[in-house]
């Protein structure tokens, strides 16, 4: 029997624009039922290809955050879920040495610990709720940590978790209430975010990725 192949890419691909587009023309809720279905597409390909589980369950993370973030009152677990991401992220680019490369590149560490800083300090007069104010620095944290970690591990998911950092701020800039809320800015953070999880889970499934054998030279 022929094996029948997924294009999951492919897939991917067509779900981000019809997302972008339903986004643009304010499509609801067909907007937020195409953003629900890209996660889910790239955890298909990570089960079938070999890929590492850790990044199945990061991006399945990443689902629950993009699904309590369509619903009213939910903006603490949606934060919650996507911090469980960063989690995992960061854990599979420690376990492939980020730690001690972080190490030879100080002025990196600073910078993004300067970056996760000046997220906070940009909203915190917008935050009414005293929870939000507790974890919001962690959350800004971790995502600086994958960033970090990410940057220094491989190149196309250390573009990734730059991505994931600037949708996140954009996010948070807008649910405070610190730079108006338009269509442009919807359109802007889920570019941002859809290329961020797809290099992140891309460059991180290639650190598993067996090197290919040179051939020998001949005698």
């Amino acid at each position: 029997m022929t094996e029948v192949r997924v294009p999951w890419w492919p897939l991917f691909g067509a779900v981000a624009v019809a997302h972008l587009v339903l986004l643009a023309a304010e499509a609801s809720p067909w907007d937020s039922i195409t953003k629900c279905l890209a996660a889910p597409l790239l955890i298909g390909w990570v089960l079938t290809s070999g890929a590492p589980r850790i990044l199945a369950l990061a991006l399945l993370f990443c689902l629950g955050g993009d699904f309590f973030l369509e619903l009213d009152g939910l903006f603490l677990a949606g934060m919650a879920s996507f911090a469980l991401a960063h989690v995992c992220f960061v854990t599979w680019f420690v376990r492939h040495g980020a730690v001690p490369r972080l190490r030879r590149r100080p002025l990196l560490v600073v910078a993004l610990g300067v970056a996760a800083v000046a997220i906070v300090v940009s909203v915190w007069g917008g935050i009414d709720d005293p929870v939000v104010r507790a974890v919001l620095p962690v959350y800004a944290l971790l995502l600086s940590g994958t960033a970090a970690t990410a940057l220094v591990t491989e190149r196309a998911a250390g573009v990734g978790a730059v991505m994931f950092l600037v949708s996140d701020a954009l996010i948070a800039l807008t649910v405070f209430d610190r730079v108006e809320t338009t269509t442009l800015t919807h359109v802007a953070i889920m570019v941002l975010y859809l290329g961020a999880i797809a290099l992140l889970t891309l460059g991180a499934a290639r650190l598993d990725r067996p090197a290919p054998a040179l051939a020998a030279e001949p005698t």
